[in-house]
């Protein structure tokens, strides 16, 4: 049994990435989703794809979603994607803590009250929470 998902799911993308690779399938979680909500909206990724399910008893349920990787001119438009917060030590911030990532040109990715957000918009918000990540 895996202890760190949002690790793996990390590595799957760097690794996906170094490979060259146009996409990369993904074990659904929802936190894991959200994470790559996020990578989207800020355009660090293509897109994601939630379609992959299959039918158990009367419920489809998600197994898989899809994550468009982007390049531009055949490198990775995410230079670093590191974990923060691991399951033997959490790091949490509060509103006041939160600081830039690489002087502005990266962003962390936090789970807050309301959701998980990047620190720019924690930090408009006012609310502080666990860094799951940090990308540039």
């Amino acid at each position: 049994m895996m202890t760190d998902q949002l690790a793996d799911m990390l590595t799957r993308i760097r690794n996906a990435q170094m490979a060259k690779k146009s996409d990369v399938e993904i074990p659904f979680s929802r936190l894991k989703l959200a994470v790559a909500k996020v990578l989207e909206q800020e355009g660090m990724i293509e897109r994601v794809i939630e379609n992959k399910s299959e039918k158990k008893g009367t419920k489809p349920v998600n197994t898989m979603f899809v994550v468009k990787l982007r390049y531009v001119g055949g490198t990775p438009v995410m230079r670093s994607l590191q974990r923060i917060s691991k399951p033997g030590l959490r790091v949490y911030v509060g509103k006041d803590q939160l600081e830039n990532v690489r002087f502005g040109y990266g962003f962390s990715i936090l789970s807050t009250s309301q959701g998980v957000m990047t620190n720019k918009e924690a930090r408009r918000k006012g609310l502080g929470g666990e860094i799951l990540c940090e990308v540039y």
